[in-house]
């Protein structure tokens, strides 16, 4: 969390409120260490500042904040990251990590409770996000392109989903999402799954990931968006969470397990 529609989210949001504005002033608290990559925080806040956000991007679970002279500011979110657009300034929060004054006298507030976010200014894109696959959404990212990346692939195909170097934006919820919906046992190996399956669990993670961003993302505990509203696909998902609960397609409890050090929850009848 969040993962690619949390974020996809809250660019889309941002796009509209942010664009076209200039940074006049940028705060990194102290406590917040590790926020700034790359550099120390005080020259991060002294190069952001008089620059202009000209476009908004993502890749994967990346905010691209992209500004004149030709850098772009880049936000992962980590675990329990907000960036949120305040028209009156930043509240008071005890875990506000980052404040970023605007032109027009607004501010984009970054809170995180656990302070694992991450920020960059760099010229280069790639330095940051270039190994990442490909965008699930994207008209690249075919039936045949993840049949090659699981093909290659004796790990759990749920671990695969995760990857971020094979699939850029999936993370633990929409990957045991995913793998219901295309009936597939997540400790299955990668390069076992049939062409059919396969071609069904690309059906699924598009079909996923649409119905996540339609309800604006999935807000189990810190997520919100950049106006600090919680998303409504918690109160969608199938498996996620759902540990002993009925299965809504058979009425088996669902079950939990460990893949890959992760707590994974499916259907034990479902996902043979």
């Amino acid at each position: 969390m969040p993962e690619l529609p949390e974020v996809e989210t809250i660019r889309r949001d941002l796009t509209t409120r942010i664009v076209g504005r200039t940074v006049v002033e940028a705060w990194v608290s102290p406590d917040a260490a590790r926020l700034v990559q790359g550099e120390a925080a005080e020259l991060f806040c002294r190069r952001l500042a008089g620059l202009t956000i000209e476009e908004l991007g993502r890749r994967g679970k990346y905010l691209l904040l992209r500004l004149d002279g030709g850098l772009t500011w880049i936000v992962h979110l980590r675990m329990t990251g907000g960036l949120i657009h305040a028209l009156d300034g930043c509240s008071d929060d005890r875990f506000l990590r980052a404040r970023f004054r605007l032109d027009d006298g607004s501010e984009l507030c970054y809170v995180d409770l656990r302070k694992l976010g991450m920020m960059w200014l760099v010229g280069d894109e790639s330095e940051v996000v270039g190994k990442l696959g490909p965008e699930p959404l994207g008209e690249a990212f075919g039936p045949q392109e993840l049949r090659r990346a699981l093909a290659k692939r004796s790990a759990p195909v749920k671990a695969v989903l995760m990857d971020q170097r094979a699939i850029a934006g999936i993370g633990n919820i929409y990957a045991d999402e995913v793998l219901f919906e295309a009936r597939i046992h997540p400790r299955k190996a990668a390069r076992r799954l049939s062409r059919v399956a396969a071609e069904r669990l690309h059906w699924a993670v598009r079909k996923v990931l649409v119905e996540a961003l339609g309800d604006r993302g999935s807000s189990f505990r810190d997520y919100v968006d950049a106006e600090g509203e919680q998303g409504m696909h918690q109160l969608r998902v199938k498996v996620f969470r759902r540990s002993g609960e009925p299965c809504y397609v058979c009425g088996t409890p669902i079950k939990r397990i460990k893949v890959g050090g992760r707590s994974t929850h499916y259907c034990p009848k479902c996902q043979r």
